[in-house]
């Protein structure tokens, strides 16, 4: 697992390399998704109470933002990868609203838990089990693997 530090491309895909393929930014934004929900398992074990001196600390809350910003634009990111490899957009625009509102869902979810002034175990435990994080990174699984399939064939 990468830490927070590690450099990452901001939501349009700039990073310190300058920037990056359709293929590269949306793997990089389900990588940084996926790093993420990691680490929020990890976190959740932990059991910090609210009060607790770690849970004020900034590694959650930057896993936090990282994993906001990568949802920011992630369905239009599918849909260029799409168009970029050749592929009929028709069959992927249904499923680009499916994921889009399940990011904002799940966006929603982690700006109310970034507005907490300490972020306890419990907290990220109930985020974790928030059905729409699942929710998006099952279409995260998905779409990955149909845009692999789609570009194999």
């Amino acid at each position: 697992m990468s830490s927070p530090e590690t450099a990452r491309p901001d939501a349009d895909g700039q990073g310190p390399g300058g920037p990056y393929g359709p293929d590269q930014q949306l793997a990089r934004r389900i990588d940084t998704i996926e790093e993420a929900y990691e680490f929020f398992l990890a976190y959740a074990s932990q059991g910090h109470p609210s009060d607790h001196p770690s849970a004020r600390g900034d590694q959650i809350r930057q896993y936090l933002s990282r994993c906001d910003g990568a949802l920011n634009g992630l369905g239009e990111s599918v849909l260029t990868l799409a168009e970029h490899g050749g592929l009929n957009p028709a069959p992927y625009l249904a499923f680009v609203t499916v994921i889009d509102r399940d990011a904002h869902d799940a966006s929603a979810a982690i700006q109310l838990v970034l507005s907490l002034a300490a972020i306890g175990s419990q907290v990220i435990d109930n985020l974790n089990a928030s059905i729409h994080l699942r929710a998006l990174l099952t279409d995260l699984f998905l779409i990955d693997e149909v845009l692999k399939s789609a570009s194999r064939a």
